[in-house]
């Protein structure tokens, strides 16, 4: 358990790739978006013959042009560096490690957060679900799960769906497998990130734990609720949860802004109970 009570740990700078023409990078991302030349022409208030004149490789954008397209596009700040190396100009971003001092108030911040969040459990996450911080509440959810999924980097994703972690636990397996498969591949959808379609094949291979209710007494159970909820059996009795997601609003750093936290509320009464009488058992 000395991974998920630990500090935000540190991560290292990388330079993006730069195999790829930047109009290749543009029309990929434009094709992502959904988006026609014609639509992100007139949103970036430029004519269509030079937004196609960059993207077949005619004409290579200005280091503004091609921050001006990837603000439309709404791509990430790792991916705009990776733009901006493709087309010939220095990266903008930088990426700190958590431990940099001028992310001192960044992390202070998530470190208040998830305090502030007990008796809850809350983490820090990356950009591909690896755990960087916990409070400690967290232990409510984990108790039982195979040390091998607690050895540092530990996966989020990985820990909730894998037969060896908090699965069984699980009541409504079926419901939480589709709400955390489908999240990722929303996910997907908007990075393109190879790593995370890796992580969604691993945990679409998880078997249904041994006694899961079947598929179709969860969907009912969904449809009487507000958000799918985490429900999961624990020496307290059947905790449920749902979740909230938060995230720095404006930053200019790529670690900060791959840094989100997964705050989990009780969604009954009896789970605040709980929770609250296992944090003041946990004080005396």
């Amino acid at each position: 358990m000395s991974t998920l009570s630990s500090p935000i740990r540190p991560g290292a700078p990388q330079m993006p790739p730069a195999s790829r023409s930047v109009g290749d990078l543009l029309r990929e991302w434009r094709q992502r978006r959904r988006m026609s030349q014609l639509l992100l022409a007139a949103e970036a208030d430029i004519s269509t013959r030079h937004l196609s004149f960059v993207e077949s490789g005619r004409a290579l954008p200005s280091r503004e042009m091609v921050m001006h397209l990837a603000e439309r596009l709404d791509v990430p700040l790792r991916e705009r560096n990776t733009l901006l190396v493709a087309a010939g100009y220095a990266p903008l971003f930088r990426e700190r490690p958590l431990t940099d001092p001028q992310l001192a108030a960044a992390r202070d911040a998530v470190n208040l957060v998830l305090k502030g969040h007990e008796p809850y459990p809350a983490l820090a996450i990356d950009r591909h679900w690896n755990i960087v911080a916990t409070n400690g509440a967290l232990g409510v959810l984990t108790a039982g799960v195979s040390g091998a999924l607690l050895e540092a980097p530990v996966n989020a994703l990985r820990l909730s769906l894998h037969p060896d972690g908090v699965a069984p636990s699980i009541v409504n397996w079926h419901a939480w497998r589709a709400h955390v498969l489908n999240r990722l591949q929303r996910q997907i959808d908007v990075s393109g990130d190879p790593v995370l379609a890796a992580l969604r094949d691993e945990l679409a291979g998880y078997p249904a734990p041994p006694g899961a209710a079947t598929a179709d007494d969860t969907v009912a159970q969904i449809a009487e609720q507000v958000a799918v909820p985490l429900r999961v059996r624990t020496s307290s009795g059947v905790l449920s949860f749902f979740s909230t997601t938060t995230v720095f609003g404006t930053p200019v750093d790529v670690t900060l802004s791959e840094l989100a936290i997964e705050a989990f509320f009780p969604a009954d009464a009896a789970t605040a109970a709980a929770l609250r009488q296992a944090a003041d058992a946990l004080r005396l």
